[in-house]
């Protein structure tokens, strides 16, 4: 077997195993929904039929477009801060369900709202559902789309028993005991953003489930 056909069987055994996890991810039970900025979906999001491509593009930018004159006014003086912003993974930073490839592309603007705030000295960790098993694909696929992780938190074994918007908020806990101020959490489901500690929540669409 040629170099390049064992890689090319590689990324997608990679692939496979990413999807798996997507979908692991997205089996999060309900939580008490947080308090969050978040544009009105479009007409054509509220059918029954899963929403489009472009339909979801444009209501995420519509949220991203109320996040960035925050972050802009935020990390214009942190007096002192460090400051970090907190990203879910599936569909919040990379297009999950819509491109269904290795390496998954970024979600464009979230993408440069995150290297915005990286160039005014912002740390951007990923809090993801997705298991530990798939650390080493899933950052590389963060920085191969141009992220710069601080860090990256997969579920570990104990990690699968907890309720997911419980796991998450730990991690930002532990986050805000490395010293960081989280000013802004941005993540696609309840799940995501409950459990408070960040300064503002940004809630990106998932059309009730729709997406993981």
């Amino acid at each position: 077997m040629t170099a390049a056909r064992l890689r090319s069987r590689r990324l997608g055994v990679t692939a496979v195993a990413v999807a798996i996890a997507i979908g692991l991810g997205g089996t999060a039970t309900t939580a008490t929904a947080a308090t969050t900025s978040a544009a009105t979906p479009s007409a054509a999001s509220t059918t029954a039929a899963k929403v489009d491509y472009e339909t979801w593009k444009r209501d995420v930018k519509a949220v991203i477009d109320q996040a960035r004159p925050y972050v802009e006014e935020r990390t214009q003086n942190p007096g002192g801060q460090k400051q970090a912003i907190v990203l879910d993974i599936d569909n919040t930073s990379l297009e999950s369900d819509f491109k269904f490839s290795y390496p998954a592309p970024a979600v464009d603007p979230v993408l440069q709202l995150s290297q915005y705030a990286q160039s005014r000295g912002v740390a951007l960790f990923f809090v993801t559902a997705r298991p530990d098993i798939l650390t080493l694909p899933t950052q590389f696929n963060l920085e191969n789309v141009g992220y710069k992780v601080a860090g990256l938190y997969v579920r570990g074994l104990g990690d699968l028993f907890m309720e997911v918007g419980a796991y998450k908020t730990a991690k930002r806990v532990e986050i805000e005991k490395k010293g960081y101020t989280i000013i802004a959490n941005i993540g696609n489901s309840a799940t995501d953003l409950v459990g408070g500690h960040a300064e503002k929540t940004f809630k990106l669409p998932d059309y009730d489930g729709q997406l993981s």
